[in-house]
């Protein structure tokens, strides 16, 4: 597989690719190449394959519990989905903002400010 250079680091084209995909594309990823269908999967984590369904298209937003049944279910780490999923919401929420990558510094100033009041 071709590597690529991305973000200062070389990585295969496929490992870039998950890098830009969604939460719903990604767990679509994983359930077709387990070569699994919806119905399988959902009746395996206990949901309606409708919702799966609409995860995978971002339609739902998933709850904490159903992200950590999907990893469980796929032998994924719970934290990469969840980073990922909440990197969506981030994504989705600054998309149609025009300062988009100011409010990125902004946040990431404030998280730091807040993580260290936390610890006080």
């Amino acid at each position: 597989m071709e590597n690529i250079f991305i973000f200062g680091q070389n990585q295969s084209r496929k490992q870039a690719m998950r890098n830009f995909i969604t939460f719903g594309e990604r767990i679509r990823f994983l359930r077709e190449e387990a070569h699994l269908t919806l119905r399988e999967v959902a009746g395996s984590i206990n949901i309606d394959s409708s919702l799966l369904a609409k995860v995978e298209r971002n339609e739902r937003q998933p709850t904490k519990q159903l992200i950590k049944e999907i990893s469980t279910y796929f032998k994924v780490s719970e934290k990469e989905l969840l980073s990922e999923f909440l990197s969506d919401q981030i994504a989705y929420k600054i998309l149609d903002e025009e300062a988009g990558l100011d409010i990125l510094k902004i946040a990431e100033e404030k998280v730091s400010y807040l993580k260290t009041l936390r610890n006080e």
